[in-house]
């Protein structure tokens, strides 16, 4: 799946390599082998290796790669450079353009991670960036960089200059945080949810428990499909500018597309 259509995005510790095909048959659209906050520091090297091994072996996965502020960012890029089966990279604290663009150059693709106030300050630089293909939102961490609750009200803001930022872009819609809350369901999914009606389309899961919930909550929901059934019906029956439908409310050009929109997402 390509990197705009992929809505679960489930990361995997890159120093646990048994888990790297059961994560690629786990049902996720992509799988991010993860050098950075899931690799203690002394398990860094290992983590690297059986990364690198395992792609260049017929897999085929994104990594998160460690900032570029820390000491482990050159040789994530040194080992990973030329690797057949590197689909692309994450890059987090994502706040320099020049550094995106460099490592697009030599890894392909690069997903943004938004997570620090100063990424979040220039979101709209990054997000027009060479070599971006994607943004991301950070939340755990950009929630300790500000001060706040990782709570919707307080990150609110974030979230939807993430969505701006990629819609100027032309970017795919942007992929929203991870749920802390490993085996409740529900909360995955009201997050997603929640995540889908700010105009994110993507979520970053951190177990395979995770991943059914979330692309449920980022899918139309029923009530979601029948409206704009509903809307595209009372625009074949009536199509001039301004019309209404059966509910009474008034249907015109833009309540017509984002109608087409929500069933482009659900074709059946």
């Amino acid at each position: 799946m390509t990197v705009a259509g992929a809505a679960t995005w489930l990361f995997v510790p890159g120093s646990d390599a048994h888990w790297f095909g059961k994560a690629v048959a786990s049902g996720a659209d992509a799988v991010l082998l993860d050098l950075e906050d899931a690799v203690r520091p002394e398990d860094k090297d290992q983590a690297r290796s059986a990364v690198r091994e395992w792609l260049g072996s017929g897999g085929r996965a994104w990594v998160r790669v460690n900032d570029a502020a820390s000491p482990w960012f050159a040789d994530d890029l040194d080992a990973l450079e030329g690797v057949e089966g590197l689909a692309g990279v994450m890059v987090p604290k994502a706040e320099s353009p020049g550094v995106l663009a460099a490592v697009s150059e030599r890894m392909g693709p690069v997903v943004a991670l938004i997570e620090t106030a100063l990424g979040l300050h220039r979101v709209h630089e990054v997000a027009t960036g060479t070599g971006v293909a994607r943004l991301a939102f950070g939340s755990l961490d950009l929630a300790a960089d500000l001060g706040v609750e990782d709570d919707p009200t307080p990150l609110l803001h974030a979230r939807s200059s993430l969505v701006l930022a990629s819609r100027v872009a032309g970017l795919p819609a942007p992929v929203d945080g991870v749920t802390t809350l490993i085996h409740d369901a529900d909360a995955v999914e009201r997050d997603a949810r929640r995540a889908r009606s700010l105009g994110f389309r993507g979520k970053l899961c951190i177990h395979p428990a995770q991943l059914a919930a979330a692309a449920r909550g980022l899918a139309p929901a029923e009530a979601e499909i029948a409206w704009a059934r509903e809307v595209l019906r009372a625009q074949d029956e009536s199509p001039v500018a301004v019309s209404s439908a059966p509910d009474g409310r008034m249907v015109d050009k833009p309540v017509v597309e984002r109608a087409r929109n929500i069933l482009r997402s659900h074709p059946q």
